[in-house]
């Protein structure tokens, strides 16, 4: 139903790794269905979003739903709401229903209803989205369609010098200026957070050890509730002076730890060779 959650769906459905394809004519979508077990693995695992904006191509939807049914397996999810809350969301927006002509909002609804009832009867799963709000819609997306571990929340761990600038896109951020500094080390000052030397000479210092056990601690309630609240990425910046020693072994190290508790978890060093 236009108003009942189309869009959050979607959303939702293309971050768990889905293709998204929204209101392409059925029988473009035939051609799509046909190509992909050939095509990139991204088209592997489809979501087709039909609603009744395709107009008289509409109804070649039922068809195809009942055609693909007999040669692999798909999931017709159907979203629907109460007349009042799809008023109610029409009227917040200030559009008009799309079926709706020069009647009113519900002569919209209940045509577009009435329209609907073939595929809804088709349908493997229904999703009132009456009482439900989008993050709540889009949990039970995830609950109904995720994967498993990989489609857990995805962490960027990224150093930095804060002289250059915070990273802007970082959702947490974490400063080892508290460390020793390697620069003033003559046998360091040339080498990177990536040489071991160096590596080994900042985990060594006084309050490293603690802070990495105490910080991944810490992390794991801030990752388990960004998952719940569906935040599918989160950035975590590690910086010193220059982006180019603490910062750089640390991240490493939290990346390193991390990948080992199953955390999906890449590490950028955003100002390495800059200085």
């Amino acid at each position: 139903m236009s108003g009942a959650g189309r869009s959050t769906v979607a959303n939702a459905l293309e971050d768990l790794g889905y293709y998204v394809v929204d209101n392409l004519p059925p029988v473009m979508l035939r051609q799509l269905v046909d190509v992909a077990p050939a095509a990139s693995e991204q088209l592997q695992r489809l979501a087709i979003v039909v609603d009744v904006r395709g107009g008289v191509l509409f109804d070649d939807a039922m068809r195809l739903i009942e055609t693909l049914r007999t040669e692999m397996p798909i999931t017709v999810v159907y979203l629907e709401a109460s007349d009042a809350t799809l008023v109610r969301r029409f009227e917040q927006v200030r559009r008009p229903h799309p079926l709706q002509g020069d009647g009113t909002i519900l002569d919209g609804i209940r045509t577009e209803r009435a329209r609907l009832s073939g595929i809804r009867d088709l349908a493997d799963v229904l999703l009132d989205t009456s009482d439900i709000n989008v993050h709540e819609l889009t949990t039970r997306v995830r609950d109904r369609f995720s994967r498993g571990p990989e489609d857990q929340v995805r962490l960027t761990v990224l150093s930095f010098g804060f002289k250059y600038g915070t990273p802007p896109d970082a959702d947490l951020i974490a400063d080892m200026r508290f460390l020793p500094n390697p620069f003033w080390q003559p046998e360091l000052k040339s080498h990177t957070g990536l040489d071991e030397a160096v590596r080994d000479y900042v985990l060594a210092q006084e309050g490293a050890a603690e802070f990495a056990d105490a910080y991944l601690q810490a992390l794991r309630p801030v990752l388990a509730g960004y998952a719940r609240e569906n935040k599918r990425y989160a950035v975590l910046g590690v910086g010193c002076t220059g982006g180019k020693h603490r910062s750089v072994a640390m991240s490493e190290h939290l990346a390193a730890r991390l990948a080992e508790s199953g955390v999906a978890v890449t590490v950028r060093h955003r100002d390495l060779g800059r200085e």
